[in-house]
């Protein structure tokens, strides 16, 4: 929230980003929109609809236990705070010493030595451990640079031959470089070798449908974010670095595993584990995990752990069946789970909850509302019991789209933070795009087939592409035999034959096409929902069945 006021008369605005340079950029707006003499409403409405400014970051995976981010698209002294802001939010992991690799900053419009003292201020207060310059003007200016550990080479070749990045380990590496400076062939040193097969996660489609959807819940409702099963594949560490830095209100696992991974990456965020075990509470409490409770089995365990730690309010979620019948306390449990619970001063309630079973379809709203009148009822006879007050939430991604007025204290947001509406709601971003490349190219004669089993079988000469996924890489083979489409040069074309462990084949005749061309699996199109459609499943599994042999690349446009 930014405070401001004009001719005497104050005001304030919300946006829904919290990084320095899209603050700057939000400053601008409001100064154009004062110029133009746009009422303080007007602009406070306005304001809250701003979007942040794409930044072309990527995040990816490098040698020893490095990870790389690559931003050699902008070359300016603002571009380098936003980088470096950028760094700072992924460099969670104390363990992991903090690189930066800097071209010179050519075009800048000031004097060199005034560019580099502003440049050796922004690396000291993000307190890189390591400063890398290459380029003669900033390897002259050198002196203004007050690290412990710094590197100056005039060229990246100079760098390159000088082999001290072959001791780089357990490290953040930023690469900002002019584009003169070559410096994908640094990245190229640095990064791991893997599989040809990627799938790119945009973090500002994240961002984006984050804010979409808290910008539809009231100023005081919490939101807890689904990172479980690896962050619905897409990777949950930095997709949980992403909504840490957005100020999201709760994120949650399913098992106690996954949110110990997340603390040791340095995520400081309230964890919910959603799948919590009898014998699990030490380690829960040892990281800080608030376990949902769902019968009186778990309750009881915790209750005795607590008391033997000598832990009091240790904060618990409850977990109520009102319909889904999966997990949960029923309303006739009530009455006994509130007698266990004021007899006892280990665990506090920190949430009640329950799942709606088809919030995403009209058919059933009957019974959704039932749920919720059910919810309710339960809710107001545990907070009358406990004497104080607990957090309240119904509404999953479907919940929040369809029933908003059901929005409580808080609300769970899933499939819909990558990209899918649970109902159709239009507005997302595409999160992720599963892409891989054509290995041949061959030339099948009429009569001929294509696979195992012979199952693709051509009555026409055809010509047919081998590409560098499979059922290992999860892509499942019911996509095989003409079922799936993948999009090669703007065209959709079928998977053709059985698909293999670690190729398939896809028929390209009449398509431009040459080996080394990318291939697109699933992104803005085809869709996964498109492709959850053709093998009737949901988006869900396609998500969560892609490998971890398949590459994660993370970048900010």
């Amino acid at each position: 929230t930014i405070h401001y006021s004009i001719l005497g008369m104050a005001s304030q605005f919300t946006i829904p980003f919290a990084d320095n340079a899209a603050i700057e950029n939000a400053i601008h707006v409001l100064a154009t929109a004062i110029y133009l003499h746009l009422s303080l409403p007007d602009i406070n409405q306005r304001m809250a609809g701003l979007e942040p400014v794409a930044m072309r970051l990527d995040v990816r995976q490098g040698k020893n236990n490095t990870i790389l981010i690559n931003d050699t698209y902008n070359s300016d002294i603002n571009s380098l705070g936003i980088a470096l802001d950028f760094l700072a939010q992924r460099a969670t992991d104390s363990q992991k010493r903090k690189v930066l690799i800097i071209s010179d900053i050519p075009q800048s419009g000031l004097v060199p030595k005034e560019l580099y003292y502003l440049a050796s201020n922004l690396v000291l207060n993000k307190k890189i451990d390591v400063l890398i310059g290459i380029g003669k003007e900033i390897s002259t200016y050198k002196e203004l640079f007050k690290n412990g550990e710094m590197h100056f080479f005039n060229t990246t070749n100079d760098f390159i031959h000088s082999n001290i990045w072959s001791d780089f380990h357990d490290m953040f590496i930023l690469l900002k470089g002019a584009r003169s400076f070559s410096f994908e062939s640094i990245n190229k040193l640095l990064e791991v070798k893997t599989h040809e097969t990627v799938l790119d996660i945009d973090l500002d489609a994240i961002v984006h449908n984050y804010n979409f959807y808290r910008s539809r819940l009231n100023p005081k409702t919490k939101m807890v974010c689904m990172v479980k099963a690896d962050g619905y594949g897409t990777g949950a560490t930095e997709v949980a670095k992403t909504l840490q830095y957005h100020k999201c209100d709760y994120l949650a696992v399913a098992v106690a595993e996954e949110g110990v991974f997340l603390r040791k990456q340095g995520i400081k965020v309230p964890i919910i584990v959603l799948n919590s075990e009898v014998g699990g509470f030490e380690e829960l409490a040892m990281y800080a995990l608030e376990p949902e409770v769902y019968n009186f089995r778990i309750l009881d365990a915790f209750i005795k752990e607590a008391k033997l730690q000598g832990i009091t309010n240790y904060p618990i979620h409850i977990k109520i069946d009102t319909g889904m019948h999966r997990l949960g306390f029923t309303e006739e449990d009530i009455p006994e789970l509130m007698e266990r619970i004021k007899s006892q001063t280990g665990v506090r309630i920190q949430s009640v909850f329950s799942h709606l079973a088809a919030s995403e379809s009209w058919n059933f709203d009957n019974f959704t509302v039932d749920q919720i009148k059910t919810f309710k009822k339960i809710t107001k006879e545990i907070e009358k019991n406990c004497h104080y007050q607990v957090m309240k939430h119904i509404l999953n991604s479907a919940g929040i789209e369809r029933f908003p007025n059901e929005q409580m204290d808080m609300v769970r947001l899933g499939i819909s933070l990558y990209g899918v509406s649970a109902s159709g709601l239009n507005g997302l971003r595409n999160v992720c795009t599963l892409k891989t490349t054509i290995l041949q190219i061959k030339y099948i004669k009429a009569g001929e087939t294509v696979g195992y089993g012979r199952k693709g079988h051509f009555d026409k000469d055809a010509t047919i592409a081998t590409i560098r996924i499979g059922y290992a890489d999860g892509l499942s083979r019911q996509f095989g035999n003409g079922v799936g489409k993948v999009l090669v040069n703007g065209r959709m074309v079928p998977i053709v034959g059985n698909i293999c462990m670690d190729l398939s084949m896809i028929d390209v005749t009449g398509v431009d096409v040459k080996e080394g061309d990318s291939v697109v699996i699933f992104g803005e199109n085809p869709s996964v929902v498109d492709l959850a459609k053709e093998i009737n499943t949901i988006p869900y599994e396609i998500l969560t069945s892609i490998s971890s042999r398949v590459k994660h690349i993370y970048y900010k446009e």
